[in-house]
């Protein structure tokens, strides 16, 4: 199921022990889009100090409780690496945290990224490791989202998928070019994520997305919608027709 990321915001985040904390942040993957952490505010317990939890770790959430289980101990996150609240994250933390907890290696994992099986892979990972980032949901909600010939509005919130922890959807608040209506953004319509500028470039025309369905919060995203989205703009489907 499709769910809006701010709506998560605020989940408790229950450790196998005690309640964790709240969650606070999500932090995706550059390339791929995928959800690499979530940042879980502990309040006074361990205030002033940031605690990614991979979602390797994460149970089945009560999405009616508005509960995310993880299989770690209080314990076993207190004595955790300190990570500081500077972004993005460096691979060395990434590596430093994986091997504390034992999560898999994503930028390493097969199929988490084109890496290959010839005799270049070590050096395609190599590559992938100075290159990637991980980056904050919160941190890119109100950057401006830039078409192939126009500004088109600004990035309003992310629709993740919930059993694979994947961003499909930026919503894109277009209040000042076509006021009152907001529209979903895959990412694989991205070519460039310019950070110093806070920008968004994507590959399509102003014209073909004045012309797509328009998205509303108040209702969940259906296969119909996204059939029609993905038709109008001509672009492969992540999911597989049957």
């Amino acid at each position: 199921m499709l769910r809006n990321v701010k709506e998560l915001t605020g989940y408790r985040i229950l450790s196998i022990d005690d309640i964790l904390g709240k969650l606070k942040d999500i932090f995706f993957d550059e390339i791929e889009w995928n959800i690499r952490y979530l940042v879980a505010d502990t309040g006074k317990w361990l205030k002033g100090r940031r605690v990614l939890i991979s979602p390797s770790s994460c149970g089945t959430p009560n999405w009616g409780a508005k509960i995310i289980p993880v299989s770690l101990t209080k314990q076993e996150i207190e004595n955790s690496p300190d990570i500081s609240e500077k972004i993005p994250v460096s691979v060395a933390i990434e590596k430093e945290l994986a091997q504390y907890y034992q999560w898999p290696a994503y930028w390493t994992t097969p199929g988490a990224f084109p890496v290959g099986n010839d005799s270049k892979s070590a050096e395609k990972v190599e590559n992938i490791e100075k290159t990637i980032h991980v980056r904050s949901t919160e941190e890119v909600i109100g950057y401006r989202i830039l078409a192939k010939n126009g500004e088109i509005g600004h990035v309003d919130d992310f629709i993740l998928e919930d059993d694979t922890w994947i961003i499909r959807y930026m919503i894109v608040d277009t209040r000042n070019w076509l006021p009152g209506r907001k529209v979903l953004i895959s990412p694989q319509w991205v070519e460039k994520l310019d950070w110093k500028n806070q920008q968004v470039h994507i590959h399509l025309l102003r014209e073909i997305i004045e012309k797509g369905p328009v998205y509303d919060p108040e209702h969940p995203v259906s296969r119909e919608y996204e059939d029609q989205l993905f038709e109008l703009y001509g672009v492969k489907k992540y999911w597989k027709s049957i």
